[in-house]
C-alpha cells in the first residue's frame, strides 16, 4: 500500500494538537524590599562623596545621583557616572567610602 504525501499531511495535523514539545517550566521571584530613592543633584552630594569622585573618579563625569534609604533607615548614594562610551554606577556612603 502507498502512502501520499496528502495522507500523512492529514495524519499530521489530526496529530499536532495533542503534542506539546516545548518545555514549560515557569519561576517566579518575589523580592519585597523597601526602598525610597530620591534625585540628588550632583553639586549637592555631601563633600566626602564630592571628594571621592574628584579623586578616584576625576576622568568620569556624574551622569545622576539618588540618596537611597533602605528599609532598616540605612542610606548611601548611588551615583551614576560615564567616561567617553563606559558607565558605571557606585554606592557610596555619606563618607565617600564604596558599599556593595
Amino acid at each position: 500500500m502507498r502512502v501520499t504525501p496528502i495522507a500523512i499531511s492529514l495524519l499530521l495535523l489530526a496529530v499536532a494538537p495533542y503534542v506539546d514539545a516545548a518545555p514549560r517550566s515557569s519561576v517566579h521571584i518575589i523580592v519585597n524590599t523597601e526602598q525610597s530613592k530620591v534625585a540628588v543633584r550632583p553639586e549637592d552630594l555631601p563633600e566626602a562623596v564630592k571628594s571621592t569622585l574628584a579623586g578616584s573618579y576625576a576622568e568620569w563625569k556624574v551622569t545622576s545621583a539618588y540618596l537611597v534609604t533602605r528599609d532598616d533607615n540605612s542610606q548611601y548614594y548611588e551615583v551614576n557616572i560615564k567616561r567617553a562610551e563606559e558607565t558605571s554606577t557606585l554606592n557610596l556612603d555619606k563618607y565617600g567610602k564604596k558599599i556593595d
